[in-house]
């Protein structure tokens, strides 16, 4: 019994005949280009609707380059192309490299030097609260007293003033009141000026210097302290301070105004004793700084005090008094 045959399955003289055929010979292909594979002939019994399937793509098939979605989906159109310039590059690109005109150069001179001169300003304005604020408590309570001492002389002199308007308003014979008023002004600028004796109650600074540690600036720190304390007048040993009394320092002494002056140095000063005595006995004053540096130091309060020194008057060589 002969087997049905098989569709699709090529018999025995199909074989032969294929076997017979004659080869046709290979197309030659330029060196170097690559071999292309030849296409798969269809099967014999395929239909033909499936060998047109295999030939033609789908044409809703994506182009090969096109890229595809993960999903399967299309690509989406907002996704950053990384080759883009970003927003940081174009800053860079137009910061660097730097391209700053002459002008440009001049308006950035002028605002520095506008926004130094502010600062500095600033820092001037608020240089004197800073002192303040880092002042030690001793500093502080010195300021407060030296204000106070200064109200209560100012206090003093306007009422001295008022009294003296007074006078001169209520007196019969204004004449004479006025010239009384200008020798009681000459006694007084006499006594401040150093060329008139004067006597009065205050205090007496005695200070011993056993190791040569005093020098003019202590001297001068003393005589500063007795003024903003009050004192009219003063007198170091034997020369009679003034506003301009020079303190130096020559061949390991003191000297005021040329004259030197050796321990013990005594000072002598017309005032309120109770202004003066603190003054100088205040925490981190001229007291304690003198015993810091092994000065022995003594305050008196005797009931008179005499500054007797007396400085030449000097007459000026332009300036004359007017009528």
């Amino acid at each position: 019994m002969t087997s049905p045959e098989r569709p699709g399955a090529a018999g025995p003289r199909e074989r032969e005949d294929e076997a017979e055929a004659p080869r046709l010979p290979a197309a030659r292909r330029p060196p170097g280009e690559p071999e292309r594979p030849t296409p798969a002939a269809p099967a014999p019994d395929a239909p033909a609707s499936e060998a047109a399937d295999e030939r033609e793509p789908a044409a809703d098939a994506p182009p090969a380059d096109e890229p595809v979605h993960p999903d399967g989906g299309p690509p989406d159109a907002g996704a950053p192309d990384p080759a883009a310039p970003t927003g940081a590059r174009l800053l860079l690109a137009a910061l660097w490299p730097p391209r700053a005109t002459r002008g440009q150069l001049v308006a950035a001179a002028l605002l520095f030097v506008l926004g130094l001169g502010l600062a500095i300003q600033v820092r001037a304005a608020g240089s004197d609260d800073t002192a303040l604020r880092g002042a030690r408590p001793e500093d502080l309570v010195r300021i407060l007293s030296d204000l106070d001492d200064r109200t209560a002389r100012l206090e003093d002199e306007k009422r001295q003033l008022e009294a003296q308007r007074t006078e001169l308003e209520t007196s019969s014979d204004q004449a004479e009141e006025a010239r009384r008023q200008n020798e009681e002004r000459e006694r007084r600028l006499g006594i401040l000026a150093g060329t008139v004796a004067a006597e009065g109650p205050g205090v007496m600074l005695r200070i011993g210097d056993p190791l040569g540690a005093v020098g003019a600036d202590m001297l001068l720190d003393a005589v500063q302290e007795l003024r903003a304390a009050g004192a009219e007048a003063i007198q170091i040993n034997e020369v009679r301070i003034v506003a301009e009394t020079a303190f130096t320092d020559r061949n390991g002494g003191v000297r005021l105004d040329g004259e030197p002056v050796s321990a013990p140095y005594v000072v002598r000063a017309i005032g309120r004793p109770q202004d003066l005595e603190p003054a100088l006995n205040i925490p981190g004053g001229v007291v304690q700084s003198l015993e810091n540096d092994s000065a022995s130091v003594s305050v008196e309060r005797p009931e008179r005090i005499t500054v007797d020194a007396l400085r030449r008057a000097e007459q000026p060589d332009y300036a004359q008094s007017s009528p």
